[in-house]
Parts: structure tokens; C-alpha cells; sequence
């Protein structure tokens, strides 16, 4: 998992609340366990109608937001089913963290296993950091290990966020990466289980 330490990158807007993960990634993109090129799926429905012609208006498809890095979003963001593809076509599209009021239980975990940083925050300060995104400058820095947000205005806003996580997302490390830190141990523990309990082998 490639590790987060801090970003500068434009943000953006994305006022909508309640956007579940079929939404980021409709199902009809479920079909791969690759996480390379689910980005062309993202907000599809979003950005495109039912003849796959490109909607217009949508914020990601604005020149004035292309190469987001961040996204700032509405409430309850990542609600619906615990498709772990939700973060995965985000990061292929590019966005490394999403600011919003509030996240969907799953989805906020399944983002610290992929390396994505979830940034909760209230409503209006949210709704602020939008205002911002909206204007001439959309650049904005996060910065993990500062833990804050520091955006085109000067203004600078502290997030909370689990030591745990936060020391994972620094050094790169999901739930496997996690283990393997003890392969050693665990090698040295099979050695000696295989001579005390040969029958197990």
C-alpha cells in the first residue's frame, strides 16, 4: 500500500449527500479483482447517461478540477454495499482523500486498508472548505503527520483521526503488509510446531 504522508493538490466539490458505493463505482464494474483502470467507472452514472455520452457539469470532467488529488464531499459519503471497489476507483482516478461530514462505517474502514484517508469533519466547516474549492484557487494541502488541512485561503483546520491508522497510513501498511511485519516470528512459530506436532504439518 503506498504510504500517505501529505499531498497538494486541487480539491473538489462534490455537494452531494448519501452518495453510496454504487454510485462511485456501479456494479456493472464489479466484474475485476484488478484495481488498475476502475477509474473510468467512477461516478459513472454521474458523468455519463444511458447512452454512455459525457453528461456535462460534472465537477470531476471541469478542466478547471482536473488531476484531483482531493475530494471535498457531502454527508454520509460511501453508504450502501461494503464494495471495496469504492476506494479503489477513487484512488485510480486520483483522489488520495476525501472530506466530508460524515462516512459510511465500511467504507471508512475499507479506505485505511487501501491507503485512501478519510478526512471527517462538521457540516460547516465542510460546506467552508467547499466554498473554497468553488473559488479561483482549488489547491489545498493535507498533511498527515501535522494532522491539518491547509487551504487556498491561508486558513488552516485541525482533523482527528485513530493513532493506529494514522501510523499505518504513514508507513504504507494494510492488514497484510501488518502481518508480514511478524514473518519472522510466525516462520520461527511453524518451525517449532512442526517438530513438537508433526501430525499437524
Amino acid at each position: 500500500m503506498q504510504p500517505f504522508t501529505s499531498i497538494t493538490a486541487r480539491a473538489a466539490p462534490l455537494d452531494i449527500d448519501n452518495l453510496d458505493t454504487d454510485q462511485i463505482i456501479p456494479k456493472q464494474f464489479l466484474k475485476t479483482t484488478e484495481r488498475a483502470g476502475l477509474g473510468k467507472g467512477l461516478f459513472y452514472d454521474l458523468r455519463y447517461d444511458e447512452a454512455g455520452a459525457k453528461r456535462s457539469g460534472f465537477v470531476l470532467d471541469d478542466p478547471a478540477y482536473a488531476g484531483a488529488g482531493i475530494l471535498i464531499a457531502g454527508a454520509n459519503f460511501g453508504c450502501g454495499s461494503s464494495r471495496e471497489h469504492a476506494p479503489w476507483a477513487l484512488m485510480d482516478f486520483g483522489i488520495r482523500c476525501v472530506i466530508a461530514e460524515g462516512f459510511a462505517d465500511i467504507f471508512y474502514n475499507n479506505c485505511f486498508q487501501n491507503g485512501l484517508l478519510p478526512i471527517a469533519l462538521t457540516a460547516e466547516t465542510v460546506e467552508a472548505l467547499m466554498e473554497e474549492a468553488r473559488g479561483g484557487n482549488h489547491v489545498f494541502t493535507i498533511d498527515l503527520p501535522a494532522q491539518t488541512i491547509s487551504a487556498p485561503s491561508g486558513r488552516q483546520i485541525t482533523f482527528d483521526i485513530d493513532p493506529g491508522r494514522k501510523a499505518k497510513m504513514l508507513q504504507g501498511l494494510d492488514a497484510i503488509g501488518e502481518t508480514l511485519r511478524e514473518a519472522t516470528s510466525i516462520e520461527a512459530f511453524e518451525a517449532r510446531r512442526s517438530l513438537q506436532e508433526p501430525w499437524m504439518s
